[in-house]
């Protein structure tokens, strides 16, 4: 079972917020397959099919985003350390909206990230990385992480989560190296 992780912080205060795109992304992905998702040991959790039918289970860690590695290993075990896990996450170092598909390797700074490698002792695990654009002046990074979006970069966002949605189906369905291909453009 491919296993798609969208990072993100749980709460009202956060669902708008740059940081949340991976449970944006996450969302779109439970829309699809007609679920909500319920609650299990610390996560939101769903299973379903992808469009090419593998079986598929789409996870919001309800922890905070540093503590993301923890939770999801408490709630999915061993199963998380697999190839089949599928990380997205928002990203400073991409332009806002842009899509990039990496096949693992380091945190790149994202404490989220960070916290999954250290919980499942290895960062081979693919990731869906979308940009939100570094922060204006000398605005601290973790400030620009926590704030909403703009009306307008609202609706370039969206457009960027629902090809990030199936960026995700894409890794889930062929793979590392079509998707790269695919969206790495």
């Amino acid at each position: 079972m491919a296993i798609v992780v969208g990072l993100g912080n749980p709460g009202p205060e956060y669902e708008r917020t740059r940081h949340n795109v991976g449970f944006m992304v996450a969302d779109v992905l439970l829309s699809r397959l007609g679920k909500k998702g319920r609650r299990k040991a610390g996560v939101l959790f769903a299973e379903g099919k992808s469009p090419g039918g593998r079986p598929l289970a789409i996870v919001k860690p309800l922890g905070f985003m540093n503590l993301s590695g923890p939770v999801l290993v408490g709630a999915v075990g061993s199963a998380a350390a697999s190839e089949e896990l599928i990380v997205v996450t928002d990203d400073l170092d991409l332009e806002s909206g842009e899509i990039r598909v990496r096949p693992g390797g380091g945190s790149g700074g994202h404490k989220g990230v960070q916290s999954l490698i250290e919980s499942l002792g290895t960062d081979e695990f693919p990731r869906v990385r979308v940009g939100i654009g570094r922060p204006p002046g000398r605005m601290d990074p973790a400030d620009y992480v926590l704030r909403e979006f703009s009306p307008r970069e609202r609706e370039e966002m969206a457009v960027a989560i629902e090809h990030a949605a199936d960026a995700a189906l894409c890794l889930v369905d062929d793979g590392v190296a079509e998707c790269m291909n695919r969206y790495n453009g």
